[in-house]
């Protein structure tokens, strides 16, 4: 059975719906779901699935959240090639960059081989449940794409 890897950090538990959500999705598509907060993750358990699907929310100006770096900062020696990825997160549009993190989320899977297979979800506060049934959509396309791949 395949298995999809949903890691996220969240504060108000906005992006936690969110991976919930995609979870629902992974397991609507009939593939295995591991659903950790960062800072319960290690980087190198990425190795062990087949997809992978990253969300934080956006900090300040634009930056990851301090409770996310370190799961960050150990990816950098990992190689994702032939993982299916995606990246998703909250932010705030009344800040200059929009969900920036989902940005830099996706810039690191990409740098580390990961094949982006799926449109980044972004969304402002808690999510609507139409941005909700997108991360099912979401969870379900990753869970099928490592089911065809595997």
């Amino acid at each position: 059975m395949p298995k999809v890897l949903v890691v996220y950090a969240s504060m108000t538990g906005n992006t936690e719906e969110m991976a919930e959500a995609i979870a629902e999705g992974i397991k609507q598509a009939g593939a295995e779901v591991v659903l950790k907060e960062a800072f319960d993750a290690s980087a190198a358990e990425l190795n062990d699935y087949d997809g992978i699907i990253i969300g934080a929310y956006t900090w300040g100006d634009g930056e990851l959240p301090d409770e996310f770096i370190d799961f960050y900062d150990e990816m950098s020696s990992l190689n994702l090639s032939g993982k299916v990825a995606a990246a998703f997160g909250s932010g705030d549009t009344s800040y200059p960059i929009y969900c920036a993190a989902v940005d830099i989320i996706e810039t690191k899977l990409k740098e580390l081989g990961a094949a982006i297979s799926a449109e980044c979800i972004k969304f402002e506060y808690n999510a609507s449940e139409a941005e909700k049934e997108q991360g099912r959509s979401l969870g379900r396309q990753i869970a099928g794409l490592v089911a065809v791949a595997g």
